[in-house]
């Protein structure tokens, strides 16, 4: 073939010398070549030529390619240096069916590989193994690719060839890719598995495989004795500890789950995630305490595991341990680690240790656009005007909300709920009405000033915003829920309240709220089977104080005062503060 190399040469040497050497791999050919695993990688990125031996010192034998062959292939590398991979690759995989030559095989994989032509890579791979029956890489390109696409009976048996061609491949890839699999088709897969099982008894990973699969079927007494079956094979791991804590777990043994975990501490202390693991199952058993110690020896073996850290600061408050939690919590405000989360719960614990200036500053520390900004500017202003620091309160707001109208009137509606809260409506319906005139028919607004208007008793000021509300958005359901459940509460214009509640509870079937309030007029109309049908639903999904009150006095109502009184009762020990509850108890039953 002397003549087709001196024409290849020389078409290459006037098209590019640059693509030469590239070429010259891709096609040469060498009776045993058999490349490194690393150079077939199914996520390459890069159009790197396969490696070979140097072209100067070995002579190369070139395959018998036709004139046409060799210029789509001069072509298609040349158009890769454009950036034409996809028509490279497509060229290519033409050549590869047509010559069946290995090194133009394994470019065209190289572009398949770029491109992320899955079709392509599989018909390669299987032309790989024709072309080289005993060869291990394209049964692990073929067993990844079949993995990545979940033909997982197709990549099992090619995991199989790699064994018994002498290779190693770790099962455990096929359980993680298992797990939305349907029990009929893990079943076939677990059937498969313990065959090789016992072909390949030494293969520990697919024992493992086994395992997992028989777990993810919701067989776990099969699953345990698969791995009893591998301890005795090979000395226990963690990854082997972790497995059967996880497995016991599933069969809702957390305390042989502890057990197993705590005696593999004893065996490998330095472990984390078995630590880790163990401490959750601890938090889980409610056993804080002793959590907080696994999460302490955590951070003793690496003190800048912020994420524990920040655990050891939450467990601290969870077992009123506001001390300890602000150490924690300083150390990662001070080394910039979670420092958002630190401030936040830096101003929680001032809080609950009554330094309100203190929680007040870390609360405002928080930074906009975090998980814990608003419920933190929140407490701050909460703090501040308890203290009556009213202008600090509306001065910071003011200033995070500069040139961001849906923040301003976000802020405006918390500060003016605070304020309504700790006794100051003459500020709040000052601060509602400055916002209004900026922002008239603003919604948000609108039912703030209904808040602040209930509790100052003036029902026509609410209705009158609530129906501004309802006439600019009609599916408002929170409106609608307010003005019907106020008519239902506070007036005998019953058919009005229902009508605007069925309104309501189609917008929101599911709302308790809605619920609650929808059972009540049904009540006021006597309708006291429907009522109690939904004050129940509303109940059970929402066991408030107040829906607690209904439920008794329809049940009451109805001649069953057992087990009304029976409602109240619990309803009182769940909240011994509760007005509504007091004053039902007293209208109905005087002697309790």
């Amino acid at each position: 073939m002397k003549d087709q190399a001196t024409l290849f040469k020389s078409l290459l040497g006037s098209l590019c010398a640059l693509t030469l050497a590239a070429l010259l791999q891709t096609c040469a050919t060498t009776p045993d070549s058999n490349p490194p695993v690393s150079e077939i990688n199914p996520n390459a990125t890069a159009l790197e030529p396969m490696a070979s031996t140097a072209v100067e010192q070995i002579p190369i034998e070139y395959g018998s390619f036709t004139r046409e062959q060799l210029y789509s292939a001069i072509i298609s590398e040349l158009g890769a240096q454009r950036g034409e991979v996809g028509e490279a690759g497509e060229a290519y995989f033409d050549l590869a069916l047509e010559t069946q030559d290995l090194g133009i095989i394994r470019r065209a994989i190289q572009f398949a590989s770029v491109n992320n032509d899955v079709n392509a890579l599989l018909q390669l791979g299987l032309l790989w193994t024709e072309v080289q029956p005993g060869t291990l890489q394209p049964h692990l390109m073929l067993s990844y690719q079949f993995l990545q696409t979940g033909n997982f009976d197709q990549a099992l048996s090619h995991m199989a060839r790699i064994i018994e061609l002498g290779g190693e491949i770790d099962f455990s890839a096929l359980a993680a890719r298992t797990g939305q699999l349907n029990s009929a088709a893990r079943a076939d897969l677990i059937e498969n598995l313990q065959q090789l099982t016992r072909e390949f008894a030494e293969q520990t990973s697919i024992r493992i495989a086994l395992t997992q699969l028989l777990a993810q079927n919701g067989e776990y007494v099969s699953a345990l004795d698969e791995l009893e079956i591998l301890l005795r094979q090979v000395d226990s791991t963690p990854n082997l500890i972790l497995l059967q804590a996880q497995i016991l777990q599933r069969m809702q043994d957390m305390q042989s789950a502890r057990q197993v975990l705590a005696r593999g501490l004893k065996s490998y202390p330095q472990d984390r995630e078995l630590r880790m693991s163990y401490a959750r199952l601890l938090i889980q058993a409610e056993a804080l305490a002793d959590a907080r110690i696994q999460y302490g020896i955590i951070l003793e073996q690496d003190p800048e595991d912020w994420d524990t850290l920040f655990s050891l600061g939450l467990l601290s408050l969870e077992i009123d341990d506001p001390d300890s939690a602000e150490i924690h919590f300083k150390r990662l405000a001070q080394v910039e680690q979670r420092a958002d989360e630190a401030n936040y719960y830096l101003g929680y614990t001032y809080d609950q240790l009554d330094r309100s200036q203190e929680a007040i500053n870390h609360y405002r520390q928080v930074r906009i656009g975090t998980d814990n900004f608003l419920p933190a500017q929140q407490q701050a202003t909460r703090l501040s005007i308890a203290k009556g620091e009213l202008d600090s309160a509306h001065t910071h707001l003011s200033r995070l909300s500069r040139g961001q109208p849906r923040l301003e009137i976000l802020f405006n509606t918390i500060e003016s709920g605070v304020l309504i809260q700790n006794g100051y409506p003459v500020e709040a319906s000052a601060l509602l009405n400055r916002a209004l005139n900026k922002y008239p028919n603003e919604t948000e607004l609108l039912f703030a000033r209904v808040l602040l208007t209930d509790s100052l008793g003036d029902r026509d000021a609410s209705e009158q915003d609530l129906r501004l509300i309802i006439r600019m958005k009609p599916d408002d359901a929170r409106a609608l829920n307010h003005l019907g459940y106020m008519l239902a509460d506070q007036t005998t214009r019953f058919d009005e309240a229902l009508e605007l509640l069925q309104r309501a509870i189609a917008i929101s079937p599911d709302d308790p709220a809605i619920i609650d309030s929808l059972g009540w007029v049904q009540y006021k109309l006597g309708r006291y089977q429907e009522a109690l049908a939904n004050l129940q639903r509303a109940f059970a999904v929402f066991p408030d104080h107040e829906v607690a009150s209904h439920v008794g006095e329809v049940l009451w109502m109805m001649g069953r005062q057992e087990e009304a009184t029976r409602v109240w009762l619990d309803a009182l020990d769940a909240r011994p503060d509760s007005e509504l509850i007091s004053e039902v108890l007293e209208r109905f039953q005087p002697d309790l």
